[in-house]
């Protein structure tokens, strides 16, 4: 039996690799690289990495890249910036195949945003219905692409996003 991978601190890390959506691999096998964890990032730089990370078809990874601003940001940004992981959590859920928690967590982070201002250019009211639409069609049994469905955060420079 394999012990436990604790990080430095002790705490329980699985060192086992991972695929794009954030499901484990066989040790050994190879995956994608990890976000590092705790990372500070000027909200500039946290809409960009995420946005990268979504058009690569790695909502797992940019849900974290949300969670470090949630954490590390400003309180009045945290429901913002936890909304936006709950969309990409929500996405991998879908991509994963699993439709239930995939529309729940969608609608979930949707229902964080909707109302909320929109700051550093994200278009919140374009990402609430994105994420109304994607959850409709995984209800219906739609087999969701996470880099073919990934939205984009920001407002396209002449007009909305496009999902």
């Amino acid at each position: 039996m394999n012990a436990r991978d604790r990080d430095g601190e002790g705490r329980a890390r699985s060192a086992r690799p991972r695929d794009g959506l954030g499901r484990p691999l066989p040790y050994g096998a190879p995956g994608v690289e990890r976000q590092p964890e705790g990372v500070v990032r000027t909200p500039a730089a946290t809409v960009a990495e995420a946005q990268r990370l979504l058009d690569g078809g790695m909502p797992f990874h940019a849900h974290e890249v949300f969670e470090d601003a949630w954490k590390s940001g400003p309180p009045g940004e945290a429901a913002m910036w936890r909304g936006l992981a709950q969309l990409a959590v929500g996405l991998t859920h879908a991509a994963r195949g699993n439709a239930t928690g995939g529309a729940r967590l969608l609608r979930r982070g949707a229902g964080v945003l909707a109302g909320l201002d929109a700051p550093y250019g994200i278009d919140l009211p374009g990402l609430v219905e994105w994420a109304g639409a994607l959850a409709g069609r995984v209800e219906a049994g739609a087999v969701v692409d996470a880099a073919a469905e990934a939205p984009r955060l920001a407002a396209a420079p002449d007009g909305p996003p496009t999902a």
